[in-house]
């Protein structure tokens, strides 16, 4: 039997700027978009993040994505 890493999850993070700290340095939240295709191509979601970006009211500053696997053993 062998042990697989199985992708179950992707989670596209936008990261967005939610405020200053007392020394006017900039904060950060993230908001988290789930149910992305777990094949699907980092160009598309890119796009797809870069249309989340214009419609949200605050600055986004990065994007992520967050995966998540199981360990099956076979």
């Amino acid at each position: 039997m062998a042990v697989k890493k199985v992708l179950r999850t992707t989670v596209l993070c936008i990261e967005v700027e939610k405020g200053t700290d007392k020394n006017g340095k900039k904060l950060y939240a993230k908001k988290n978009f789930k149910n992305v295709k777990t094949d699907a191509p980092s160009d598309n979601v890119y796009a797809v993040a870069e249309a989340i970006k214009n419609v949200l009211l605050q600055p986004a500053e990065g994007y992520y994505l967050n995966d998540s696997s199981a360990v099956v053993n076979e």
